[in-house]
């Protein structure tokens, strides 16, 4: 028994000593060890060895209770890891959206154009492609006369002008223009001078003179789509049926670029047959869409000016005036419509019945009987497809009607042959 002797110290853990009870050291107050339950303190004043209780409470916990919260910490690890990697995720492609319009933007920003300007005329070239001197296109222009005119339509006068070494292109005279000034005008054309597909008419520049403003657009030397099914005699009508679905898919890619590749989007407002030019090998290059109202209210999306051309135009668009996307996937559905009958949709035997070639389409029960005649070679499997697209082009509720990307990837995966896949895919670096 060594209590009340004044001893001081850790108790040896050790010998006999390991074996005496607390009661032998009572008294000693400067004493600490496992013995009397009292933990000896290092330098820094903090406890050296844990007491008992504490080490028994980590040592006496239950295995199945130590598993359980290693699996909760496991849990939790791993649903902290997933979040994070959602909101990285949102990150990256909230980047990736803000980055595809930023690019969309610089390409309306970034056009090459050449400005000349004297008192009486201002030219505008937006590629810098153009080997003629501003000199050259204006006198070009100053000279082309009622002898070169080749069409004319709602916004205006189209003229035929050939260059000196025979290069030529189209010059639309513009009759009527927005209020506003020609800063603005002129920045909504630079806007549409930097589009550039395969399947849209490539606008060249802008001349604005005293007493007119004018287009220069690439010229088409096969004309438009409805002199080729209307205008031309049934014995020489060139629009074969494979060439008919050619017109359909390249209509519906420069379409579904303008409504879905362009920021902001574009709605043409006058999708019909008149403005889907031809060139040598027949390929579609949709037109006047630069003359459409530019679409800027990321809500709306919408024009309140009514244009278009009756027969083609959707009925709420007539009703309201608010043209829309699905206004122009009406209107391509129409020129579906008119490239499998070869009559157009307000054709004498469609007024005569108080209808358009919609409703006769839709009364009409047989489809070889709705097929131009002109195209022995139409496939009935085909015809059955592009009446069908046509007919969800078309109904009357716009939002059960497709987009223009939708019907492009119907008309690419259910019409498109093979041979028409090889064209595409040959003539793809072009776009």
């Amino acid at each position: 028994n060594l209590s009340t002797n004044f001893l001081s110290g850790e108790i040896p853990n050790v010998g006999v000593l390991s074996k005496f009870r607390s009661t032998s050291f009572a008294g000693n107050l400067d004493l600490c060890g496992e013995q009397i339950d009292k933990p000896c303190r290092t330098s820094l004043g903090f406890p050296a060895v844990l007491p008992h209780a504490e080490s028994d409470e980590a040592t006496d916990t239950p295995l199945p209770k130590r598993r359980s919260r290693y699996i909760k910490g496991l849990v939790i690890g791993a649903v902290s890891a997933v979040g994070f990697a959602v909101v990285m995720l949102a990150c990256f492609i909230w980047l990736r959206i803000l980055t595809h319009k930023e690019r969309a933007a610089r390409r309306y920003t970034e056009v090459k154009k050449q400005v000349y300007q004297e008192p009486k005329a201002k030219l505008i070239t937006f590629h810098g492609d153009l080997p003629y001197t501003s000199c050259e296109l204006v006198e070009k222009i100053e000279s082309l006369n009622e002898e070169d005119v080749v069409g004319a339509g709602g916004f205006g006068t189209v003229y035929k002008m050939v260059m000196n070494d025979c290069g030529t292109f189209a010059v639309k005279k513009i009759d009527r223009t927005r209020q506003g000034s020609d800063q603005v005008f002129e920045r909504e054309l630079e806007i549409l001078g930097s589009i550039k597909h395969i399947n849209l008419v490539n606008l060249r520049g802008y001349c604005r003179l005293p007493t007119a403003k004018l287009l220069i657009y690439d010229f088409l030397p096969m004309g438009n789509l409805d002199d080729s099914l209307h205008e031309t005699a049934s014995e020489n009508c060139t629009l074969n049926w494979n060439s008919r679905l050619r017109i359909a898919i390249g209509s519906a890619r420069g379409l579904a670029y303008l409504h879905h590749d362009c920021f902001p989007k574009i709605v043409h407002r006058d999708v019909k047959s008149s403005n889907i030019l031809l060139d040598d090998n027949l390929e579609p290059h949709v037109s006047d869409f630069g003359l459409a109202k530019l679409l800027v209210d990321d809500e709306a999306h919408v024009t309140t000016v009514v244009a278009g051309t009756f027969g083609y135009l959707a009925p709420e668009y007539l009703q309201s005036g608010r043209a829309t996307e699905k206004s122009d996937v009406y209107s391509f559905g129409v020129v579906l419509l008119e490239l499998v009958t070869g009559k157009r949709p307000t054709d004498s035997s469609f007024v005569e019945r108080g209808l358009n070639v919609v409703g006769w389409m839709n009364t009409n029960g047989g489809i070889r009987d709705v097929v131009d005649p002109r195209c022995p070679d139409a496939d009935p499997e085909t015809v059955e497809v592009l009446v069908e697209i046509a007919s969800r082009c078309t109904v009357a509720n716009p939002d059960e009607r497709p987009s223009m990307q939708q019907v492009l990837q119907f008309l690419e995966q259910e019409v498109m042959s093979p041979c028409l896949s090889e064209f595409y895919e040959s003539h793809s670096d072009r776009s």
